[in-house]
Order: structure tokens, then sequence, then C-alpha cells
């Protein structure tokens, strides 16, 4: 082997090790800025049931924002009471006042709450809510989708908003993984 060919050859291996360790540094970088943005910013979980059925099933994954707090009537949030971790669509907010009544119907503010998408009616539970429950401002009632048995503010009362862990902003089918 010449000189020439040798230098070469040692040229390039210092590339290749160069490129090496320029892509491990690019890597390192990238998983240290998803690790902030998932450990700050986002929030990801499975459904566990069919609480928000038909919409939400047990099993799809549900990407959520943890920064914002500006939520309002619709929006759905994961949200932590008692240690376990529910999912609910929020019903009415701080200073409303919110009764389901004993033919099970929504009533917020004195008005019947008419929800074009929600398929059942919304019973009443037996439990520690007493009726009608006026909101704290930093307070949510929440309700599943699935009226019918989901566990939500009906059963454990309005939820703090620092028990709110992040708005739901996709979900990722099931079937689509």
């Amino acid at each position: 082997m010449s000189p020439e060919e040798v230098i070469r050859r040692r040229k390039r291996r210092l590339s290749d090790r160069r490129d090496l360790g320029a892509f491990a540094i690019k890597l390192v970088v990238l998983l240290a800025l998803l690790a902030v943005l998932f450990g700050c910013a986002f929030g990801i979980t499975p459904m566990e049931n069919n609480d928000m059925s038909p919409r939400i099933s047990a099993g799809d994954l549900l990407l959520y924002y943890r920064l914002g707090d500006g939520w309002s009537a619709g929006d759905v949030l994961v949200f932590e009471k008692d240690g376990e971790q529910y999912v609910g669509r929020i019903v009415a907010g701080g200073g409303d006042t919110v009764e389901v009544t004993e033919q099970a119907t929504l009533v917020v503010n004195g008005s019947t709450v008419v929800e074009s998408d929600i398929y059942e009616t919304t019973p009443r539970y037996e439990g520690d809510v007493t009726y009608p429950v006026t909101l704290e401002e930093d307070e949510l009632f929440l309700l599943c989708d699935h009226r019918e048995g989901g566990t939500d503010s009906r059963y454990f009362g309005p939820v703090r908003k620092s028990e709110v862990k992040g708005k739901v902003i996709t979900v990722i089918r099931r079937s689509g993984l």
C-alpha cells in the first residue's frame, strides 16, 4: 500500500467517526427535546374504558396539552381524582349551577342542556353529590359521553382545576396502530 492510500483510509475512518459522533449528538438532543416536550407540554395516555364512547373507545391513545387552562364547555380533559385517572367533557365551569334531575336531564344555570352528540340520558347517581351544585371559580363539572355508567362528576363531585392534567387535542384510534 502506498502512503497516499494509507492517509486516505485514515481520513475516511476519521470522517466516519466524526459523522457517527455528530449523529449521536443529534440523537441525544432529539431525545432530550422529546423528553422535555412530553414531560412538560404534552402527555399521552391510553383510554382505559368506554366511558367516552362512541367518540373515544377503550384502547385509543389520547394526546393532551398540559400548559393551557382556557378550557370551555365541550372540551375533553384528562384529570386525576383520588389517585385515579379519568377522562371527561366539561359541561359547566366556575360560578355555574349544575343539576342532574330525577328525570335524567342535565340542567345548567336553570336551562336544560340539549346535547346533539350525546345519545343517552344523564341519570343521577346515588352518592355524595347533592343537587343543585354551585361550582366555585376553580371547579369544573365533567361528564362522560357514555352517560349511563361513566365515572364522572356525578359520582365524585366537581373537579378542581388543579386536578386537570390537560386538554385532549387528538385521539389516535387503536385500529390505526
